[in-house]
């Protein structure tokens, strides 16, 4: 029984590494000199994202079907996308979310140069976000990196590894993966001479 869970552990988290070794690594897939604000390399990195997470499910089914770990009716309900719940699902992140950030936001509003109602005026505008749509930075931080992000991180790691860490303890295993997976953006910043080793640490 226990060189059982041992093995389920060692593949489950063989899948995630995996999973986040990909999904940097399909960053890198196009080498280019250009910085990653550059619009074509951020193009080239959206192509090989997306492609790494449309994958990511076939992961998570290879790896069911290996352990033989069929908890749920279908691969869509392990990954967490049910009508079942939806609305509180939903609802609830967006909550906690928004009173995580109500210091900030609070602090955000009191420190520009504006009023609130011109602020209210802006985010109502339609060439703002005509703008914002257009720009390709604002689409990688705001659209795609969270969704694509999202959808390998926790949709299809977190099924691998709850039956082998236990929910609670899955919960904070996943984003070490996560994080680790973001190491590449220091390496990126002094491949670029945007700082030294010693800022980071």
């Amino acid at each position: 029984m226990a060189a059982a869970a041992a093995e389920l552990c060692s593949v489950s988290v063989a899948a995630c590494l995996l999973l986040a070794c990909g999904y940097v690594g399909s960053l890198y897939v196009w080498r280019s000199p250009l910085p990653r604000d550059h619009p074509t390399v951020i193009k080239r990195r959206f192509t090989s994202v997306l492609i790494v997470s449309a994958l990511s499910p076939l992961g998570l089914w290879i790896w069911r079907e290996y352990t033989g770990n069929k908890t749920g009716p279908s691969l869509l309900s392990l990954m967490g996308f049910r009508l079942e719940g939806a609305l509180a699902a939903a609802s609830l992140p967006l909550l906690l979310t928004m009173v995580l950030f109500f210091g900030p936001l609070i602090q955000l509003c009191m420190d520009l140069p504006w009023g609130f109602v011109d602020g209210v005026k802006v985010l109502i505008d339609v060439r703002f976000w005509v703008q914002c749509v257009t720009d390709m930075r604002w689409l990688r931080n705001q659209v795609v990196a969270p969704l694509t992000e999202e959808l390998v991180f926790r949709a299809c790691m977190l099924p691998m590894l709850v039956p082998c860490t236990g929910l609670n303890r899955a919960i904070f295993t996943c984003p070490l993966f996560f994080g680790v997976a973001h190491f590449h953006h220091v390496i990126e910043l002094l491949k670029f001479r945007q700082g030294t080793v010693s800022v980071f640490f």
